[in-house]
């Protein structure tokens, strides 16, 4: 491939808003482009998406993104050799085999309807929460697909027709848009990938297949599932009707996983992204290391079909960045999210102000479905800036709070550490503009924070897959500093460790002042 121009596509579906973004073989963008999409909230802690909404927001990135980096002088119909994709992880559609329409819009992956099905399921199970934990190495909880499929299944007349009729299929959103990318009813792929798999709550993490035991103890039936294959490997080539037709669909990954293989983060090494919710994971190697605080133990990647899996221990937060959102559409405090470090930098501190967003309760390492947004320690002092710096710090405290149990579970041996003993924190996510809430996160850790140069690592992650998959790069290169690290940029503590105690101790306090709010009345 010397010589001629190299391209590599990736899409990047958030659960926001959706981009494609095309690659040279530098890893540079070479054209972009995004589209938001509707959230719909039909009842308090329900949240959903159209996935026609969707579907159309691909077509519409991938058209666009083309047209620019063509404008921009690049033979992209030529040099593109594959495209990548990474999802939302956990959200869940339900489709007609026959029609290729949803059944019902796509439950998202912070919903909270199915915590009675939880309930349910935690008191006839013998194995109570965790009863699962041993085989996919995840709770009974809200988060995961399997309990918004069975919510569907019990729930929604046209998903139990589909189902006697042997015309269900059932996908997160990596399977919809791959199904609908190479044919849809004419054919299309029932495909997901490991990463995605292991966020249902049925996949068997040492297998890497489905499991059957949680299949017939969940009533789930086998045949609705999609295959299962690797991260980096040619799923199928992109059907008639779509702007590049023709062309091979070679990396599938979650976005968390995604940004594990775009920050080159190897085992023992972290990152932390940051955007509707924050997510980190420590890749732990071939090793599965169960959690005894509160995290997950989920796959990391398995970059090609004979490829070793590599795996994780993950701290999932359900509101990071959608706290802002919150503070700039229903308080209006702000007006744009980027407004939000300049008002929290006009004080030197929250004022003893402490705000929790557990909206619909709070994941990782608590997992408290009964708890509730607080914000205490409001005083006459109190103004909106001391609010705002709050909710910055609120991000911050709940990183630390993953991580403490991360160091924990790894118990030291799997973790890398720098010179003088430091614990380097990667970091990633379009919040990680804000220099202000970086800078916090080093401060409440007391460790140094990396933030690339290229904060976009998800889509760079799902492209780095496609492009090995398909000879464009070699592992080596993907998990090669060389340059990349010259560009980063490094926060480092300032505040003295008294300073940092106390105020940790301050949001514990706040935290369990969350607990059991979930039957305040209306």
């Amino acid at each position: 491939m010397s010589g001629e121009e190299v391209f590599i596509g990736s899409i990047d579906q958030g659960t926001t808003s959706t981009r494609f973004i095309i690659y040279d073989r530098s890893a540079k963008s070479v054209g972009s482009h995004q589209v938001e999409f509707t959230q719909f909230y039909p009842q308090s802690g329900w949240v959903e998406h159209d996935p026609m909404e969707i579907l159309e927001s691909v077509r519409v990135c991938v058209a666009k993104a083309v047209d620019k980096a063509t404008a921009a002088g690049h033979n992209v119909d030529s040099g593109l050799k594959a495209i990548g994709l990474t999802n939302q992880r956990e959200t869940s559609v339900v489709w007609s085999k026959s029609t290729g329409l949803p059944l019902y819009n796509a439950i998202v992956w912070m919903d909270a309807r199915t915590t009675s099905i939880c309930r349910k399921l935690e008191k006839e199970l013998s194995g109570g929460r965790t009863h699962f934990v041993e085989q996919c190495g995840l709770p009974i909880s809200t988060y995961f697909s399997a309990l918004k499929l069975l919510w569907l299944l019990e729930n929604v007349d046209s998903v139990k027709g589909a189902m006697k009729k042997g015309d269900l299929l059932f996908g997160t959103i990596d399977t919809w848009l791959i199904w609908n990318l190479t044919g849809g009813k004419e054919g299309g792929l029932h495909i997901t990938d490991v990463s995605n798999a292991s966020r249902t709550m049925l996949m068997n993490l040492k297998t890497l297949e489905w499991d059957e035991k949680i299949l017939n103890t969940l009533g789930i039936p086998s045949e609705i599932l999609s295959k299962i294959v690797s991260n980096a490997e040619v799923i199928g080539n992109i059907g008639k009707g779509w702007p590049i037709a023709g062309i091979p669909i070679a990396g599938c990954l979650g976005d968390q996983h995604a940004a594990m293989v775009g920050q080159a983060c190897r085992k023992g090494e972290a990152k932390s992204t940051y955007g509707t919710g924050a997510f980190i994971l420590l890749n732990t190697g071939e090793e599965i290391i169960q959690s005894n605080h509160g995290l997950l133990s989920t796959l990391s990647y398995k970059l090609g079909p004979k490829a070793p899996a590599n795996y994780a221990l993950e701290g999932s937060i359900a509101i990071a960045g959608a706290a802002v959102q919150w503070l700039r559409d229903s308080l209006g405090i702000i007006k744009s999210a980027g407004e939000i470090e300049e008002l929290a930098m006009q004080v030197e501190s929250s004022g003893g102000v402490y705000f929790v967003p557990a909206f619909n309760g709070l994941f990782a390492p608590w997992w408290r479905d009964d708890a509730r947004g607080v914000c205490i320690g409001i005083t006459r002092f109190t103004n909106k800036s001391h609010i705002a710096r709050a909710v910055l710090e609120s991000m911050c405290f709940q990183v630390k709070d993953v991580l403490d149990s991360m160091h924990k579970d790894a118990d030291e041996k799997g973790e890398v550490k720098k010179e003088k003993g430091e614990f380097l924190l990667r970091v990633d996510g379009g919040a990680t503009v804000n220099n202000l809430l970086m800078q916090i996160q080093a401060d409440l850790l007391g460790n140094p924070v990396v933030r690339p140069a290229d904060i976009e690592t998800t889509a760079l992650g799902a492209a780095y897959a496609a492009g090995l998959a398909v000879g464009v790069w070699t592992e080596e290169q993907i998990f090669s500093p060389g340059e990349k690290m010259k560009k980063d940029t490094t926060f480092r503590p300032v505040i003295e460790e008294q300073v940092r105690k106390k105020k940790v101790e301050s949001w514990c306090k706040a935290v369990s002042r969350t607990f059991d709010l979930a039957d305040l009345s209306l």
